[in-house]
């Protein structure tokens, strides 16, 4: 039972990630900080052992570098 409510921040975090990812009305910069707070969430939650502080620094932080990110590798 432990197991099941250490992985719920987690599992919740990871489910609505679809849900963040289907705004269609966000701009492509919007839409990869959304994605990279949800993924960052996930991250800081696993590795912080469900800390609401570890889910909410890495959201924080993967939504700043998914902001920064503009998806595209730039190759000359």
């Amino acid at each position: 039972m432990k197991n099941i409510a250490r992985l719920a921040k987690p599992l919740t975090a990871l489910l609505l990630l679809p849900a963040i990812m289907a705004c269609s009305n966000l701009s492509h910069r919007q839409q990869n900080a959304a994605v990279g707070a949800g993924v960052g969430a996930v991250a800081g939650s696993i590795l912080t052992g469900g800390s609401t502080l570890g889910t909410l620094g890495g959201a924080a932080i993967g939504g700043v570098i998914g902001n920064g990110s503009d998806g595209h590798s730039r190759r000359r």
